[in-house]
């Protein structure tokens, strides 16, 4: 009985241990930290950082354009024409100049050797004009077209003043400045 008892007890034992192996341990409960003391009430509140500075300007390409028309045989700027061309030159008052092109142009009555010193003369006087307004020589570039860019058309041969009249647009320098102003 003895033997029967030390055997039942060990089937005890050796289920109890099997059971532990077997069984998860439970975690113990997490305790619960404690509540953080309340903030102790601000004092006056620091200013806020200044506002960023306003963005630099940006420079804006500025380009204009403008023909100024001649009499007959002439390189003189006519009255009507200096006004377009102060106008022009007000435009350009703010802006950082990097080039005015005055290209002369002549109509078709001449020999094109003769048209090609008009168109450069008058081109000439442009810039000179140009000058004398207080545009920098340097930034002038002038050329001359001669009779090659008719920008009308008239019929007749015979030199008269209709066809003088009627080539009056041929008879131009077209100017085209180009620099940058500050938005």
């Amino acid at each position: 009985m003895i033997n029967k008892l030390s055997s039942f007890l060990s089937v005890i034992v050796l289920l109890a241990f099997a059971g532990c192996a077997s069984t998860p341990e439970t975690a113990p409960a997490p305790v619960s930290a404690p509540a953080p003391a309340p903030a102790p009430a601000p004092a006056a509140r620091p200013a806020p950082p200044p506002p960023p500075p306003p963005a630099a300007a940006k420079p804006e390409k500025v380009t204009t354009a403008s023909t100024v028309h001649f009499d007959f045989d002439r390189y003189v700027i006519r009255p009507d024409a200096r006004g377009m061309l102060d106008d022009t030159v007000g435009k350009l008052r703010n802006v950082n100049l990097e080039v005015v092109i005055a290209v002369g142009h002549a109509d078709r009555i001449g020999s094109d050797a003769y048209n090609m010193k008009l168109s450069v003369r008058r081109a000439d006087s442009v810039k000179a004009y140009l000058v004398s307004k207080g545009i920098a020589a340097s930034r002038v570039y002038t050329e001359g077209k001669g009779e090659r860019q008719q920008v009308k058309e008239c019929k007749g041969a015979k030199v008269s003043k209709s066809l003088i009249a009627c080539l009056e647009p041929n008879r131009r320098v077209e100017l085209e400045a180009v620099g940058t102003a500050m938005k």
